[in-house]
C-alpha cells in the first residue's frame, strides 16, 4: 500500500509510533542527505530504563557506534529531524506492520506498508549478556586459572576478568574471517602475560571452531612461562607453547595473527613492525605506557597546553596511537580504534585493530602515509613505528 504525506502527517505517525503503548520494534534512518554527514546510520528502538518506556537513538560512524537515551518527546522530535534534515530513508518494523518512508522531499514523503517481518522483542536494556563462553558451563582452562568452580560457575571476585575474556573473544570472532581457511593457523601473542586470554584465543579457534592452531605465547618472565607450560600440557593444549622472550629481538618467518595486548611502550611498536614484516592478516595490540614521544613533542600552537604534564602525557598517548593506526593503514592495512576493557596493571582501553584486506588500495595506502607525515611533523617527533615502511604488504 502506497500513500504520501505532507511534514504534519510525517510527524503526526512517527508520534503515533512513540505513544506508550505504541507497538514500534525499531526505525532505521538511512540514505544521508549529504556527505558531509558523520554517522550513515541511526536506528531508535525503545528500551525499558528503570520502569520507564525510553528510546535508545544508536549512530552508526565509519569506525564506532554511539547511543543516546530518550524520553518519547525526545525521540519524535529527533525522529522528525533525523528525516527533514540527514536522511531519505526510514524503514520502520512494528508488530502489527512494516512501513518504509522514502523522504527525497520530506513533504512528499511516501509510505509503504507490508505484513509485519519482527516480533516485539523484550525491552529491557540490561539484557542477560550471551557470552561466547558461558557462565555456568565448565570450561577446563578457566577452571585451572580460577576463574570458575568446578561446576562452571563464575567466580564473583573474577567476573570482570570473565567479561575481559569474553569481550576479546568477540573481537576474535569478528576477525575470524579475515584468517587463512586452508592451513594450520599460526599465532604470536607478544608479552602474554598469565595468558588468560592466550588460552582462550586457543580454546575458541581449536575447540569451539575446530581450527588447527599453533600458538606461541612470549614473555619475560620465566616463572610466567613455567606456569602457562604446566597448564598447557595437564589441559593437552598440543597446539600452545610459551617461550620466554624479548618482543624486539623475537624472529619468524610467518604469523596468520599477531596480538600484543600489554606491550609496554615501544614494545608495542616491535611488535607491529613484525607482524606487518610476516604479512600477518590479523594484529590486534592494546598498547600501554606511551612514554617515547612525552621528550620529543614540540609544537608552538599548543605549547601553552603542553606545559601541564599530564595533559602532555595524554596527549602523546593519543598521539603515539593515531601514528600508528595511520602507519598500519601505509602499509595496507584496515584500521579501527575499538574500545576494549582494561588490563589489571593499566586503565588504557583502546585497542589496535588491523585487517590486511585481500587487495590492500595502494591509493588509500598513500592517503595515510601523507597524513602520517603531516601529524609527525606538525608535532615534530619520530616514533618507533617510523621504521615501518609505507605499502610494505602484499598478498
Amino acid at each position: 500500500m502506497n500513500r504520501s504525506g505532507a511534514p504534519d502527517a510525517l510527524k503526526q505517525r512517527f508520534a503515533e509510533l512513540f505513544q506508550e503503548d505504541g507497538q514500534l520494534i525499531r526505525m532505521i534512518f538511512s540514505a544521508r542527505r549529504r556527505k558531509s554527514l558523520e554517522y550513515s546510520k541511526v536506528t531508535i528502538r525503545p528500551v525499558q530504563l528503570s520502569g520507564r518506556r525510553m528510546y535508545q537513538a544508536e549512530y552508526t560512524f565509519d569506525k564506532k557506534v554511539t547511543h543516546e537515551n530518550l524520553s518519547a518527546e525526545a525521540a519524535l522530535a529527533k525522529a522528525v529531524t533525523l528525516v527533514r534534515e540527514d536522511f531519505k530513508q526510514v524503514n520502520v518494523f512494528t508488530a502489527s506492520e512494516d512501513i518504509q518512508i522514502l523522504a527525497s522531499k520530506p513533504e512528499k514523503a511516501r509510505f509503504t506498508t507490508r505484513p509485519a517481518t519482527r516480533a516485539m522483542p523484550a525491552l529491557a536494556h540490561n539484557r542477560t549478556k550471551q557470552y561466547i563462553i558461558p557462565d555456568g558451563r565448565p570450561c577446563d582452562f578457566l577452571i585451572r586459572l580460577g576463574v570458575m568452580d568446578q561446576s562452571g560457575k563464575v567466580i564473583q571476585r573474577h567476573y570482570s576478568k570473565f567479561r575481559q575474556i569474553n569481550r576479546y573473544l568477540e573481537i576474535v570472532e569478528d576477525v575470524f574471517p579475515a584468517l587463512p581457511e586452508d592451513k594450520r593457523l599460526k599465532i604470536i601473542d607478544f608479552g602474554c602475560g598469565k595468558a588468560y586470554l592466550t588460552f582462550a584465543l586457543y580454546y575458541y579457534l581449536k575447540i569451539v571452531k575446530n581450527r588447527d592452531v599453533d600458538i606461541i605465547g612470549l614473555d619475560l618472565k620465566k616463572d610466567v612461562i613455567a606456569f602457562c607450560s604446566k597448564i598447557a600440557s595437564d589441559l593437552h593444549y598440543d597446539g600452545l607453547q610459551f617461550l620466554m622472550g624479548d618482543i624486539a629481538d623475537y624472529t619468524e618467518d610467518h604469523a596468520d595473527m599477531v596480538v600484543t595486548l600489554h606491550a609496554c611502550d615501544t614494545a608495542t611498536d616491535y611488535a607491529l613492525i613484525n607482524a606487518v614484516s610476516w604479512h600477518a592478516p590479523v594484529i590486534l595490540s592494546v598498547p600501554c605506557c606511551q612514554h617515547e614521544l612525552f621528550s620529543q613533542i614540540r609544537n608552538d600552537l599548543h605549547q601553552p597546553m603542553l606545559k601541564y604534564g599530564i595533559l602532555k602525557d595524554r596527549l602523546t598517548e593519543y598521539l603515539t596511537d593515531g601514528l600508528r593506526g595511520l602507519k598500519l593503514e601505509a602499509a595496507g592495512y584496515d584500521v579501527a580504534m575499538i574500545e576494549f576493557t582494561s588490563l589489571e596493571h593499566t586503565a588504557r582501553n583502546i585497542m589496535i585493530k588491523a585487517v590486511l584486506p585481500r587487495r590492500p588500495d595502494p591509493s588509500k595506502a598513500a592517503a595515510a602515509q601523507r597524513e602520517y607525515e603531516a601529524l609527525r611533523d606538525f608535532y615534530q617527533v619520530k616514533p618507533s613505528i617510523e621504521k615501518l615502511g609505507a605499502l610494505e604488504v602484499t598478498r
